[in-house]
């Protein structure tokens, strides 16, 4: 309601004997008070989407999972980043396991996001038929974790090219080495070879007669001019 018709209502209440001078000069006081404070710009607002992580931490696990490429991108299309990041947690552990039985506050704590954005994702990824979701009841009011199995063709086709290009044993990539051990021998090799060489050029040298020494000097000596 305007502040305009509220001070016609406010002085219809003081001519009627509703409220005391008292109380309606306080009320008039409050709505000029009013008046004079600027009505901030509902633009420049920030818009609350999705779950704020609690700490940067939190934020930074939401970041890596989100960016981790667990998701086809044409199926992270209907998702946010906090629900990305929870798929992809659900992914890992898919493919390493076969399927996925933690309970919502370990998916959350792992993704960096709180345990309603956790049922927010794997609700919309079944009303999408990418999941099944097997509930095991023990009791009347006590339940195993729920078993998750991804049922869509593409993802189970992403997941196993994902699979694939990561080896065995952790890393993302693999490093073929250099042979530097035979390499050093080669190198070790050739040098003896070399002083080989050289110690049978000296053999030699010692064994040749008299007369090939003197006329290898008279060859190497310059030409006298005659």
């Amino acid at each position: 309601m305007a502040l305009g018709k509220i001070t016609t209502l406010l002085w219809k209440a003081f001519g009627a004997a509703q409220i005391t001078e008292a109380e309606a000069d306080e009320l008039s006081n409050l709505i000029e008070v009013r008046k004079v404070v600027p009505k901030p710009d509902p633009d420049t607002r920030r818009k609350a989407v999705g779950s704020r992580p609690l700490t940067d931490a939190s934020l930074a696990r939401r970041r890596r999972w989100a960016a981790s490429g667990r998701l086809p991108p044409a199926l992270a299309a209907n998702f946010t980043q906090g629900e990305i990041a929870v798929l992809a947690v659900l992914a890992e552990t898919v493919v390493r396991s076969g399927d996925c039985r933690h309970c919502n506050d370990y998916i959350a704590a792992l993704a960096g996001v709180s345990r309603s954005m956790v049922k927010n994702a794997l609700r919309q990824a079944k009303r999408l038929g990418l999941i099944t979701v097997e509930q095991r009841r023990v009791a009347a009011w006590r339940n195993n974790t729920n078993i998750v199995r991804i049922v869509s063709p593409e993802w189970e086709a992403w997941n196993l090219l994902k699979r694939r290009s990561i080896p065995e044993g952790g890393g993302v990539k693999s490093v073929t080495g250099s042979n530097t051990i035979d390499i050093k021998l080669g190198k070790k090799r050739g040098l003896r070879g070399q002083k080989r060489l050289s110690r049978r050029g000296r053999r030699a040298r010692k064994n040749e007669p008299d007369e090939n020494r003197s006329t290898r000097h008279n060859l190497n000596a310059p030409a006298q001019a005659s």
